[in-house]
């Protein structure tokens, strides 16, 4: 029997059973050995804010602003694991062959073959369930026009915040800043590439901004902590004409952000990032598949290494209990990592 864990109401976890999928002809069946979760969305769908501010119309492209009801559903984001069986169809897997996939925390699956990327030995599973975070990344280095020798800052030292560090170095980015209120974050930022780490508890984030620059602000700041402070300080440290990523998915900023002052007077670019959907703001040339494979390669050459982002990893028969914890206090781990 299949098993599974879904958040059936907020902050409740059950585990659900069902029986062994069996897979169509261009499908494989992957028995788990590792999974991990994306904090940021689980979070909001364990909370319960994912429904707050009503369902999606896509003819319209609004939000209804009713609220949504809860339903319930799987949480987890990836996977890695081992063909057990491939329907007749599907020629690029084999039984015994390691993948990594988009899935939800279960010891089976039934995936479509081309949603399946083989998975070197060389490459650890902490790294290779990075694949998620590591999209965003890109994306919103990309959008941000970040190149050779610039200033970069980053907010926000969560699992897409740390990739984006290393994509900014990769880029070439003269100078990476990493801010983030969480020592132990922090120390992770410094080993991935970040030249300056700031608390913005305990200094004047924008101020530390420009001093880094010799007084001209960053030349591109990126937020994916999706707080209110993070993204004034991106507008007070960000250099004139410069620009500002709002590449996080936030609930509702609350009173008190200000589009006058140094925002005014820097006339910085404020763009919107979202790399995980199609069109993103290059395409055709650039696709969510193009941003992918770009990433993937640089997983399996080592430029982008999730071992120290994925933590704490625990045992599948935990997962229960430690998902709770662990989405729930940023200070307990970064992204949770499950072995099976």
């Amino acid at each position: 029997m299949a098993k599974r864990l879904i958040c059936t109401a907020p902050h409740t976890l059950e585990w659900a059973t069902e029986r062994d999928p069996e897979p169509g002809d261009q499908d494989v069946c992957v028995r788990s050995t590792f999974s991990a979760a994306k904090h940021g969305t689980d979070l909001a769908i364990y909370s319960g804010e994912a429904f707050g501010r009503g369902a999606y119309d896509p003819e319209q492209q609004l939000f209804k602003k009713q609220k949504q009801d809860f339903f319930a559903g799987p949480v987890g984001n990836m996977v890695v694991g081992e063909v057990t069986k491939a329907g007749p169809a599907v020629q690029n897997l084999l039984e015994g062959d390691r993948v990594v996939a988009a899935a939800p925390f279960s010891d089976v699956h039934v995936l479509a073959a081309q949603r399946c990327r083989k998975v070197p030995d060389s490459v650890p599973d902490e790294s290779a369930v990075c694949l998620d975070p590591a999209s965003c990344a890109l994306g919103a280095v990309r959008d941000g026009h970040v190149r050779i020798g610039d200033h970069v800052a980053v907010f926000g030292m969560g699992a897409i915040g740390l990739c984006t560090v290393q994509a900014s170095r990769i880029a070439g980015a003269a100078v990476i800043i990493a801010i983030d209120p969480l020592a132990s974050r922090r120390e992770v930022a410094a080993e991935l590439g970040a030249h300056i780490v700031l608390d913005p508890l305990s200094c004047d984030a924008g101020m530390e901004l420009k001093a880094s620059s010799s007084g001209r602000g960053v030349d591109v700041a990126i937020d994916f902590s999706g707080h209110r402070d993070a993204l004034q300080d991106a507008l007070r440290g960000v250099a004139f004409g410069g620009c500002v990523v709002a590449a996080s998915y936030p609930s509702p900023y609350p009173a008190g952000l200000d589009f006058g002052a140094e925002a005014h007077l820097h006339i910085p670019d404020i763009v919107f990032s979202r790399s995980i959907s199609d069109p993103n703001r290059d395409h055709p040339r650039w696709d969510q598949t193009r941003i992918c494979d770009t990433v993937w390669r640089w997983i399996m050459d080592g430029r982008i290494d999730g071992r120290l982002i994925v933590t704490p990893v625990v045992p599948f028969e935990d997962a229960r209990e430690e998902y709770a914890r662990v989405i729930s206090d940023s200070e307990a781990g970064i992204k949770l990592g499950i072995r099976h």
